[in-house]
């Protein structure tokens, strides 16, 4: 609190920083709490089930975090609707199929990636936050101790200086939860990316039509000289 203004602005910036952040790492903890595990076995469920709506049925009580069913969902929602005479009828299913699955699937990583850049923007940049709150901070508490009087002393500096170098530790303690949080929810997010990926691959193969083949082109003729 003895702090100018720069410095409470630097600190107030610290501690935005710092709720911002937990509130994403405990939203993460949350969305993540089953990691790999629930999507494997949501997946293996899926596999076991004898038609899309016992599918279903299966998944609401696996895939809590919803990850799994948008690409279950889009392929039912491709086996009800029927045929309509836009530009998407005249595309065969094999193709419809895969748009459905690349859209359901980059819904789902949008969700597993959220909160990601914050994380990774408060690590870089809370330690310099902190350490400017610092520099600031010991420099108005060097001009308010040259323009006392009675000499320097020891006792003049340790204070202000001191309480200068709280805002570096500040910063750290802001940085490092963020930093630890954003490389473990990465690892998990790269090997969910992975399981949904292979998921809808296998989707496609089961599911889906076999592209038309190509023609093969008539033999070249000889042409006159």
């Amino acid at each position: 609190m003895n702090l100018d203004g720069v410095g409470q602005g630097v600190a107030a910036l610290l501690l935005v920083m710092s709720v911002a952040s937990w509130v994403v790492i405990l939203w993460k903890a949350w969305l993540l709490r089953g990691g790999t595990r629930n999507v494997l076995a949501s997946i293996a469920e899926f596999w076991r089930a004898t038609s899309l709506g016992d599918a279903e049925r299966r998944l609401r009580a696996l895939d809590r975090a919803s990850l799994v069913w948008p690409a279950v969902s889009a392929v039912r929602n491709l086996a009800a609707a029927p045929d309509a005479a836009t530009l998407d009828g005249a595309v065969d299913r094999h193709q419809r199929l895969t748009r459905a699955l690349r859209n359901a699937l980059h819904a789902a990583l949008r969700r597993l990636q959220s909160g990601q850049i914050l994380l990774a923007t408060v690590g870089a940049t809370a330690p310099f936050v902190g350490l400017l709150g610092t520099v600031l901070g010991i420099h108005g508490a060097l001009v308010a101790i040259a323009r006392e009087s009675g000499g320097f002393t020891i006792d003049k500096v340790a204070g202000p200086v001191g309480e200068a170098l709280v805002m570096t530790a500040f910063g750290l303690a802001v940085a490092i939860p963020a930093v630890l949080a954003y490389n473990v929810f990465g690892r998990v997010v790269g090997r969910i990316e992975a399981e949904l990926e292979g998921f809808a691959h296998d989707l496609l193969g089961a599911l889906g039509e076999a592209p038309a083949k190509e023609l093969p082109l008539p033999p070249a003729r000889a042409m006159p000289v």
